[in-house]
């Protein structure tokens, strides 16, 4: 029996509430269950020096903590000078995931970055945060196609990630802090909407597994990004 009482390939509650910041051409709050997460996209017709002249654009992520998005407050990372390689990694795994499904040709010379600040954190603050960050950045985009239209949609399918891993001999989808905190294996999942796979992060916390649990693991993956997909083409209206 899972802590929470779900059954091995039940998902959290998913909601996704677009437009929740007024002022970002793009935005959404995303919930996993306790973990939640507010994604913003901010457009800029401007981009880094090592871009320009490309013709093609730029999709990059931060991502972030608020002191008591756990049990216990941490220091804010700006007050410290400097970010934890956690934070830098989780933040290029979310710009991977984006740029995996955008066309950055036909985004043109313009950078979206997708701001992701983790309100509550209740296990799978990366996976909500790029499934949260999609929805934000087809939302600005339609913005940008509204004001200048775009020749071709430069976000032409879907990306979404969420975690699964091996609790107590049993694989389990989307892992919670009291599942997560002790699993056997953990992963991270990214998958497009076309079936495909962009990223996979699998570890052995506890003990080894073998290629059938990673398998096992992968189809859970699919029930679970299907749901988030389903969540996101409603957030969208698409």
């Amino acid at each position: 029996m899972r802590p929470s009482g779900r059954s091995p390939d039940m998902m959290r509650e998913i909601a996704m509430i677009p437009n929740f910041n007024a002022h970002a051409e793009g935005s959404c709050l995303v919930k996993f269950g306790h973990t939640h997460v507010l994604v913003t996209a901010s457009v800029e017709e401007k981009l880094p020096p090592w871009m320009r002249g490309k013709g093609e654009g730029w999709v990059t992520a931060e991502y972030g903590m608020l002191p008591r998005a756990t049990h216990t407050r941490g220091s804010r990372e700006a007050a410290k000078g400097k970010q934890s390689g956690r934070t830098q990694e989780i933040q290029r795994l979310i710009g991977r995931s984006l740029r995996a499904v955008t066309d950055l040709k036909a985004l043109g010379e313009r950078q979206i970055t997708l701001d992701c600040d983790v309100l509550q954190a209740d296990g799978g603050t990366r996976t909500a945060a790029i499934s949260g960050a999609w929805v934000a950045l087809r939302l600005a985009l339609d913005a940008i196609h509204k004001a200048s239209p775009f020749e071709i949609d430069p976000l032409a399918n879907q990306v979404a990630a969420v975690s699964c891993g091996i609790y107590e001999g049993t694989p389990v989808l989307d892992l919670d802090y009291d599942e997560d905190s002790v699993a056997h294996t953990d992963g991270n999942f990214v998958l497009t909407s076309t079936g495909a796979l962009v990223e996979i992060q699998a570890t052995a916390e506890g003990a080894v597994f073998d290629e059938e649990a990673l398998l096992r693991l992968l189809r859970l993956s699919r029930i679970g990004t299907d749901a988030i997909f389903a969540k996101q083409r409603e957030a969208t209206g698409r």
